[in-house]
């Protein structure tokens, strides 16, 4: 089942690449709900997270990991969120959004537009956390 993300996988598609290994690739959301909203995916095409083999699942949220203490660490948050939500693109994905408050992971709050210098700079900083 290819989506978006595989084209984004394959190099298709441009993204603001914050990490990637051999198996994952974690990017910044181009419709974020806040500054330094990233997306982690498994490079494998997978729909449901849940139906993701057990040890690859825990390689993702090892990885997902790995980024958000990237992120927590050079962006001003109280925390870094996390949301699996799966129903707006067919490919498992992970959201991980910095937070002050709860209501900055409403994914029925308008999305936010950063221009590509504010990307490339809040990519940078958060690879160099990594």
């Amino acid at each position: 089942m290819s989506s978006i993300f595989s084209k984004i996988i394959r190099g298709d598609i441009p993204v603001f690449k914050v990490a990637e290994d051999e198996f994952h690739l974690a990017f910044l959301d181009i419709f974020p709900l806040a500054k330094g909203h990233v997306l982690v995916i498994p490079k494998k095409e997978i729909d449901y997270i849940f139906d993701i083999e057990s040890d690859e699942y825990l390689q993702l949220w090892q990885f997902a990991q790995k980024i958000a203490k990237g992120m927590d660490s050079v962006i001003k948050c109280a925390r870094i969120g996390v949301a699996v939500i799966g129903l707006e693109i067919p490919h498992a994905h992970i959201h991980l959004v910095p937070l002050q408050k709860v209501s900055d992971i409403n994914f029925d709050r308008p999305k936010l537009k950063f221009s590509d210098d504010e990307m490339e700079a809040v990519m940078k900083l958060i690879r160099s956390a990594i």
